[in-house]
């Protein structure tokens, strides 16, 4: 029996980057007390007192949600509501110079951080030029989404229900394509293996942090044997895929047929390993402090 190395490949999406978490719809129990439903994007209004012309902050708005985008927060320009998350956008004067200020409000009303923007010419700032506003939005949002990333981390140190206080909660929806008994083997076996590596399974999918999909693929290999491809995908719970673990198997047809018996041991024991990986990966790359 021959093993291939196994491949984890960690599909770093939204979540795992300076995304904050509260603004993607998954805010855990303390940010579920502040909205209901939890609000999936941060609101940008159109700012009133920026000290500029109604159109200009119209289009400002639309530049920083769009740079908010682009630095992966889901953001939007439009009004707000109660149950919205929002970034408050002013603008005071100060040695000829316009200094935007940005101020992060829950649905609680609460402000959880602020954050003065670059200097931008006074000048420059009251033509509101098309120009000039998509520089200055571009500029004060890379600042702002560390910003968002320390307020997500602040909300997640504070609940004890956040993946950042309690072991990954895994759903196993199962394997198959496993010739033999290796889809009930293979699906046994990882859920004997994963839980000895500090993460917890979960019967409903609606519990979980993570699902995992066992996929079995062959095709006949040299010298009469047969590769088995083994690849556990997996997604988060919005459904979004965030790693998938290959294992390639060359294998005698005995091995696996019709039992696969240790083989679907060691397999499974190895792709444990790869998905607590992956996980593990997935969660330490939600936004921190300082990040």
């Amino acid at each position: 029996m021959k093993y291939a190395p196994l491949v984890a490949t960690a599909l770093l999406l939204s979540s795992c980057g300076t995304l904050p978490e509260p603004f993607y719809g998954n805010p855990g129990a303390a940010g579920a007390r502040l909205a209901v439903p939890p609000p999936p994007v941060l609101i940008v209004p159109t700012p009133t007192g920026a000290l500029l012309s109604d159109d200009a902050a119209k289009l400002y708005a639309g530049d920083l949600a769009s740079a908010l985008v682009a630095a992966d927060v889901p953001s939007v320009a439009k009004p707000a509501d109660k149950a919205d998350w929002q970034i408050i956008t002013t603008a005071h004067l100060s040695n000829g110079s316009v200094i935007p200020h940005y101020q992060i409000t829950g649905p609680d009303g609460k402000t959880y951080a602020s954050q003065d923007g670059a200097p931008i010419a006074q000048a420059g700032w009251a033509n509101g030029t098309p120009d000039m506003l998509n520089q200055a939005a571009t500029t004060d949002a890379a600042t702002l989404a560390k910003l968002l990333s320390a307020v997500n981390a602040s909300v997640q140190q504070s609940n004890p229900n956040s993946l950042e206080n309690r072991p990954p909660r895994l759903f196993i929806t199962g394997v198959t394509g496993a010739p033999g008994d290796g889809d009930n083997a293979l699906t046994l076996d990882v859920t004997r293996a994963l839980p000895k590596l500090g993460v917890e399974l979960v019967d409903k999918p609606a519990q979980a942090d993570f699902i995992i999909n066992g996929i079995v693929t062959t095709k006949p290999d040299a010298n009469h044997q047969i590769m088995v491809e083994i690849d556990w995908m997996i997604n988060d719970s919005n459904n979004r895929k965030i790693g998938q673990v290959t294992q390639l198997h060359d294998l005698n047809p005995s091995d696996i047929t019709p039992y696969w018996g240790d083989v679907a041991a060691a397999a499974a024991n190895e792709g444990a390993s790869g998905i607590h990986e992956a996980v593990q990966n997935a969660t330490l790359k939600k936004p921190s402090v300082g990040k």
